[in-house]
C-alpha cells in the first residue's frame, strides 16, 4: 500500500512539473509573440522615414545634419538585431532625431502646408502610437514571463529546462513626455 503511495505522489510531482514547463512555454511564447508585434510596428516606422527624408530635403538643405542623423539612426535601427536592449537603444536614438525633425519643420511654412508632409506626420504618429501599444504589450507580456520564472516552484522547473528572463523594451525619459506638433 505504500509503495502505491509513493507511485502516486510521484506521478502527482512530475504531471505538476509538465503543468509548469507548459505554463512556462505560453509565457515565453507570449513574450516572442509581443516582440515580433513591435517588431512589425517599428519596420513600419522604418519604411516611412525614406519617405518623410524625401519630402523635406528641398526644404531643410540648411538642415543637412539633422537629415543625415535621421538617415544613420534609421540603418543603424533596422542593423540593431534582436538584443532588445541594443534595438531600443537604437529604436530610441532614430524617435530622438525624428523628435528634432518635427521640431525644426515648424519654423518652415512651406512644410507645415505641405499635405505630403502632414501625412507623413500623421501615419508617424500612427504608428509611434502603434510602437507604443505594443511595446507595452511585450512588457506585460515580459513581466508576467520572468515573474514565472522566479517564482517558486517555477524556479526549479526554469532552470533545469533553460529558461532565461527577457529584457524589458524601455522608453527612454524624453519619449515619456508628451511631443506636442502644431499646425
Amino acid at each position: 500500500m505504500s509503495s502505491w503511495i509513493v507511485v502516486l505522489v510521484i506521478v502527482a510531482c512530475a504531471l505538476y512539473a509538465v503543468a509548469i514547463y507548459n505554463r512556462l512555454i505560453t509565457h515565453r511564447n507570449r513574450v516572442r509573440n509581443a516582440w515580433s508585434q513591435i517588431d512589425v510596428q517599428l519596420r513600419r516606422r522604418h519604411d516611412l522615414v525614406p519617405n518623410l527624408v524625401e519630402s523635406v530635403k528641398g526644404y531643410m538643405a540648411h538642415e543637412r545634419g539633422v537629415i543625415d542623423a535621421i538617415v544613420e539612426a534609421r540603418k543603424q535601427a533596422m542593423a540593431a538585431g534582436p538584443d532588445v536592449a541594443a534595438r531600443a537603444d537604437a529604436e530610441n536614438t532614430l524617435g530622438r532625431s525624428l523628435r528634432s525633425l518635427f521640431a525644426l519643420t515648424e519654423a518652415i511654412p512651406q512644410l507645415r502646408a505641405n499635405e505630403n508632409m502632414l501625412s507623413l506626420q500623421e501615419e508617424l504618429g500612427s504608428t509611434e502610437n502603434r510602437i507604443a501599444f505594443a511595446r507595452q504589450h511585450y512588457n506585460d507580456s515580459v513581466m508576467q514571463y520572468n515573474t514565472a520564472l522566479e517564482s517558486v516552484p517555477s524556479n526549479i522547473v526554469a532552470g533545469i529546462f533553460g529558461f532565461r528572463s527577457e529584457t524589458l523594451f524601455a522608453a527612454e525619459e524624453t519619449e515619456r513626455q508628451p511631443v506636442l506638433v502644431k499646425f
